[in-house]
C-alpha cells in the first residue's frame, strides 16, 4: 500500500498482508499460547496483555518457542523479590550464549563481510564454529576464563564477531568499541573494567580515507596494565607494519591449525555477558553489565517474534562495534539466519552503497539510522527506480526518532510493501522497549507496539498513566534483560538512580514519550533535553520534525537557555550547500514551527551552524550544545565524534 496524499501522524498508510501476517513467526506464537494455555488470544493486543498477566508462563514459553537451548534448566521460571530490582529470572538456569548462535552446523552463510574499499568475505556456519573454536583453544591457554573481561578495539568484521564468540563460549565477558574512538574515549571505558586481553584492528578505512592506530594502541597497552596480550586483527589495508611490543600478538599466531573441540561454559542465567557503555557526555561513561540469559532470550523474542527473522533470513544493520546493535544484530545467528557486516561510511563510494548490499546480497531485513533515511530524502535517493530490492521485507529504523515524512519516503522511494519498523530501546536495556509488529499496520510517525512482556506506560508528573499526553516512558514490570548492575556499583546505588529514582519501583528510561489510542508510540526526545518555555514541557523532535522538512535545512539542534526566569528555544541549523540563513528563511522557519507545532515551540534565535555535535553512536549531543552556548565547559569532549564541530558554539552576545 503505497501512500498517494501526505497523510496525518497516525494515519494507516501500510498493512501486511493475510498470507505475510497468517504464516508469521508472531501468528504460529499465538496458536501456540492458545493450543497450550487455552488463552483463547485473537490479536497482538490479547498477547501483549497475557504476555503481562501470565509473565512467568510467557517468558517460559518464549524461551522454548524460539529455542533457547538451556544445558540445565531453571529451578523456576521467576524468584520474585520485595522490588523489581530484586526480581531474579530463570534461577538454576545453565546455557552458553555462543553455543547458542553456533547451534546451526552446515555451510549455510552466517556472516557476510562488505567494506567501503571493495573487499568481500562470506563464512558459513561450519566454518564460524571451527575458527570459534581456534580462538577459544587461545583464549583457555592464556588463562581466560570466567568473569575475565575481554575488550575489542575493533571494526565489523568477522574476525570480531568470532573473537566475542570465543569469549562467550569460556564464560568470559566481552566489551568493545569501534576505531573511531580516540584513545581517551577508550581508556574513559576499559581503564572502569581491567580487562585481560584486547582484540584491535591497526587500521581501517572511512570516507575513502585511511585511518591508522599504531600510536593509539600503544597508548592503550600503556595505561591498562591489566592486559596480558593485545592481539592484532588481520590489517587489510597495509602491507608494512610498524615494529611492536612484545605484548602484540598476530592473529594467525592465536589460530592453532588443530585445536581442542569447542566447550561452551556453562552460565548462569545472569552470569556477565556484555559490558556496554552510556555516551560518556556528562562524565565517565556508566559501565552497564548485561547478563547471558536475559540478553540471548530479549534478542530471541525481538528478531524471531517482532521482526519476523528465520533461518531463510538475512539481516542487515548498519552499526559499529561501539554501538549495542552490533550485539543486536550478531545475536540473530541464533535464528540461523545470515547476518551481514559493513564497515566504513555509509555514504562511500557513494549515497547508494547501503542500497547496493540489498541487491548484491538479498538482504531482507534492512537496518540504518533515522538520520540515514532523513539524508536520503534530503538528497533525492530514489532507490526503488534504481535498485530491484525485490528480497527487501522489513527496514529497521533506530538512533532517534523517525519522522513522519520519512516514514512517507520509505513507501514511496524505496519499497511500497515492506514493514518500516521504527525501534526503540537502548544501550541500558541492549534491546527496545518499543518496537514494530508482523500483525499490526504501519502508521504514519508512530512506533507499532510494546514489546511483549514488556509493560511499558507513559506516566505524568504525578506517576498516573496517561493516553495521547507526553510523559515519561516508564516500564511497570521486571524483564529478564534488565542489567545485572553496573560496573563498580557493588551497592547498586548509582543503577538504583539512574533508573529508580524519578519513581521508586519502577523502571524510568529517560524517554519523552506518547502512548497513542491505536496502541503505538510517539518519541519526542530524551527526558533531560525537554524544554520548558512558559511552563510547557516539549520535546526537541517535535521541533526538528517541523525545521527538517525544509529543504534549506539538513539537520538542526534545539536547546533551551534561561531568561529571566523562563527558557529561551535557540536552534542551530546545518544548511543544504549553497543556502544561507538570512531574515527570509528565519522567518519560515519561525512560520514552520508555529504551524506544524505551536507557537510555543518557535525558537527565540536561530544560528547557522558547519556541523552538529553527535556522540560516538551517533546520537545529537543536545546536553553539550547547551553547555556550550552556556559558556560551560564541556567535560567528556572524548565521548564526541566530532568534538571539534563545538568550536562555532558560543554564547550568544
Amino acid at each position: 500500500m503505497t501512500p498517494d496524499r501526505i497523510s496525518d501522524t497516525g494515519d494507516i498508510i501500510w498493512r501486511p498482508s493475510p498470507y505475510r501476517s497468517g504464516h508469521s513467526r508472531m501468528q504460529a506464537f499465538i496458536a501456540h499460547i492458545n493450543t497450550v494455555h487455552d488463552a483463547g488470544l485473537t490479536d497482538y493486543a490479547s498477547l501483549h496483555r497475557w504476555s503481562l498477566v501470565e509473565r512467568e508462563n510467557f517468558w517460559t514459553e518464549c524461551l522454548e518457542f524460539t529455542g533457547v537451548h538451556l544445558q540445565e534448566g531453571p529451578q523456576r521460571t521467576l524468584e520474585a523479590g520485595t522490588d523489581i530490582r530484586d526480581d531474579h529470572w530463570f534461577p538454576g538456569a545453565r546455557l552458553n550464549y555462543a553455543q547458542n548462535l553456533l547451534s546451526r552446523q552446515d555451510d549455510h552463510p552466517a556472516l557476510i563481510f562488505r567494506d567501503e574499499t571493495g573487499i568481500r568475505q562470506s563464512m558459513g556456519y561450519a566454518e564460524l564454529t571451527r575458527e570459534v573454536a581456534r580462538i577459544a583453544a587461545w583464549l583457555r591457554e592464556q588463562g581466560i576464563g570466567p568473569g575475565d573481561r575481554v575488550a575489542a578495539f575493533a571494526a565489523n568484521r568477522p574476525e570480531t564477531v568470532v573473537a566475542m564468540l570465543a569469549t562467550a563460549s569460556v564464560g568470559a565477558v566481552w566489551t568493545s568499541c569501534s576505531p573511531d574512538f580516540g584513545s581517551n574515549g577508550v581508556l574513559d571505558r576499559f581503564t572502569q573494567i581491567e580487562p585481560a586481553l584486547l582484540f584491535a584492528v591497526s587500521s581501517h578505512t572511512y570516507a575513502g580515507k585511511l585511518i591508522t592506530h599504531d600510536e593509539t594502541l600503544e597508548q592503550i597497552r600503556r595505561a591498562l596494565p591489566s592486559l596480558r596480550h593485545v592481539v592484532l586483527l588481520p590489517d587489510l589495508y597495509r602491507n608494512t607494519i610498524p615494529p611492536r611490543h612484545r605484548a602484540f600478538v598476530d592473529w594467525r599466531e592465536a589460530r592453532p591449525l588443530k585445536p581442542a573441540p569447542l566447550q561452551f561454559h556453562p552460565c548462569a542465567f545472569n552470569d556477565p555477558l556484555f559490558i556496554l557503555y552510556s555516551s560518556g557526555t556528562t562524565g565517565r561513561p556508566k559501565c552497564i553489565i548485561h547478563g547471558v540469559g536475559g540478553t540471548l532470550l530479549q534478542h530471541r523474542k525481538e528478531h524471531e517474534l517482532h521482526c519476523d527473522i528465520t533461518a531463510k533470513s538475512t539481516l542487515f544493520y548498519f552499526t559499529t562495534c561501539g554501538w549495542m546493535m552490533w550485539n543486536w544484530l550478531v545475536s540473530a545467528l541464533a535464528a540461523g539466519a545470515t547476518v551481514v557486516l559493513y564497515d566504513g561510511s555509509p555514504l562511500h563510494p557513494s549515497p547508494e552503497t547501503l542500497f547496493d548490499l540489498v541487491d548484491q546480497h538479498g538482504i531482507t531485513h534492512f537496518g540504518v539510522s533515522a538520520r540515514f533515511i532523513a539524508n536520503a530524502s534530503k538528497t533525492g535517493l530514489q532507490p526503488s527506480r534504481t535498485h530491484a530490492l525485490s528480497t527487501l521485507q522489513t527496514v529497521l529504523s533506530t538512533g532517534s526518532p523517525l519522522l513522519p515524512e520519512h516514514f512517507d519516503y520509505i513507501y514511496r522511494q524505496v519499497h511500497s510493501d515492506v514493514a518500516l519498523q521504527s525501534i526503540s530501546g537502548g544501550t541500558d536495556i541492549i534491546s527496545c522497549f518499543v518496537l514494530g509488529c508482523p500483525l499490526l499496520p504501519v502508521r504514519r510517525g508512530e512506533i507499532q507496539c510494546a514489546g511483549l512482556g514488556m509493560d511499558v506506560a507513559v506516566l505524568d508528573p504525578d506517576g498516573q498513566a496517561v493516553i495521547g499526553e507526553k510523559g515519561e516512558l516508564v516500564c511497570r514490570q521486571s524483564f529478564p534483560c534488565m542489567p545485572t548492575g553496573f560496573w563498580n556499583d557493588p551497592d547498586m546505588e548509582r543503577y538504583s538512580n539512574a533508573y529508580f529514582q524519578r519513581f521508586p519501583g519502577i523502571w524510568t528510561h529517560g524517554d519523552y514519550a506518547e502512548q497513542t489510542t491505536s496502541g503505538g508510540f510517539l518519541i519526542h526526545g530524551r527526558s533531560d533535553t525537554v524544554l520548558n518555555p512558559g511552563g510547557v514541557r516539549i520535546g526537541t523532535a517535535e521541533i526538528y520534525r517541523q525545521v527538517e522538512q525544509l529543504p534549506e535545512v539538513l539537520e538542526s539542534v534545539a536547546v533551551g537557555l534561561p531568561d529571566e526566569g523562563d527558557v529561551r528555544i535557540v536552534l542551530c541549523v546545518r544548511l543544504a550547500e549553497g543556502r544561507e540563513l538570512d531574515d527570509t528563511l528565519r522567518e519560515r522557519i519561525r512560520v514552520a514551527v508555529r504551524r506544524g507545532a505551536s507557537p510555543r515551540h518557535v525558537p527565540r534565535e536561530i544560528v547557522a551552524v558547519r556541523d552538529i555535535p553527535r556522540t560516538l553512536s551517533g546520537k545529537i549531543a543536545e546536553l553539550a550544545v547547551r553547555s556550550a552556548l552556556l559558556g560551560e565547559d564541556v567535560t567528556n569532549r572524548d565521548a564526541l565524534a566530532n568534538p571539534e564541530s563545538l568550536r562555532e558554539y558560543h554564547p550568544p552576545q
